[in-house]
């Protein structure tokens, strides 16, 4: 395997570029290893322009890169990703708003989350092998995004590390579902951005409202789909509501034909 980098101060990029007695941002610090299942998080982020920050936990932090266009099920999208400065593991649990002219400044939503691991086995070692390489395959376990994945880093010159974040074909694949179009609320508060923005911390005990989970929307693929498919209209639903109906016309006019009928005896 890859020789392993090493860095001076964990974080020390990201805590440059911030000012903490600014920002609710988590100073955070760079965490010992653990034998729990490492961890993802993707935040939808309004900063100078609507982004998705994909984060994987790493040797203590979160290796982070900024996804413009969001995560797509489909195998044949190819989504840019850019390398940005890691983050502390602290920084999965952040929902709220960076102040404008911070460095980042703009609405932060928990778009999704869960533990991930290597597509191929071998633990963490196997990951650091495939980021060091620029060829990094994953498995995530996530509410919104699940299945294989890969981040392959591309040869291009500049001072930002230029990725791209593909979809493996597996089970889980689709080119039918826009999953960053389809679910638009936090993984853990239901809100949307504007809600988040207003600080507003949602819902109250009111029945004229919509529920917590139905103002959520779906919260995995799988009740994405569901959704859809209950929306969508039965087939055969207008044809036998069709022959009801016209069931129930001639059944209606039975008793005025057979009145006719006896009237016209009664006369002979």
């Amino acid at each position: 395997m890859a020789t392993r980098k090493r860095t001076a101060a964990p974080l020390a990029e990201y805590k440059r570029k911030r000012d903490f007695d600014k920002t609710a941002e988590p100073a955070g610090k760079a965490v010992k290893k653990s034998h729990r299942a490492l961890r993802f998080v993707v935040q939808k982020h309004a900063a100078s322009h609507l982004h998705y920050d994909f984060r994987l936990e790493l040797d203590g932090v979160m290796k982070s890169w900024a996804v413009p266009k969001g995560p797509s099920y489909d195998p044949g999208v190819k989504r840019l990703a850019m390398e940005v400065e890691d983050h502390p593991i602290e920084y999965n649990s952040f929902e709220g708003t960076i102040p404008k002219g911070e460095y980042g400044g703009g609405t932060v939503m928990l778009w999704d989350r869960g533990t991930y691991e290597p597509e191929a086995g071998g633990g963490e070692d196997a990951l650091r092998d495939g980021y060091e390489r620029g060829d990094l395959k994953f498995i995530l376990h996530g509410e919104r995004l699940v299945g294989g994945w890969v981040l392959v880093r591309m040869k291009r010159p500049g001072a930002r590390a230029q990725w791209l974040l593909i979809k493996h074909r597996d089970e889980t694949a689709t080119s039918k579902l826009d999953v960053t179009e389809e679910v638009q609320t936090s993984v853990t508060t239901g809100r949307t951005m504007d809600e988040i923005a207003g600080g507003s911390r949602v819902w109250h005990s009111n029945r004229s409202e919509k529920t917590a989970a139905e103002k959520a929307g779906p919260r995995s693929v799988s009740e994405v789909a569901r959704a859809k498919k209950k929306a969508a209209p039965k087939r055969g639903t207008k044809r036998a509501s069709s022959k009801r109906a016209t069931a129930k016309r001639s059944s209606a006019k039975q008793p005025a034909a057979k009145t006719r009928r006896s009237t016209k005896r009664a006369s002979r």
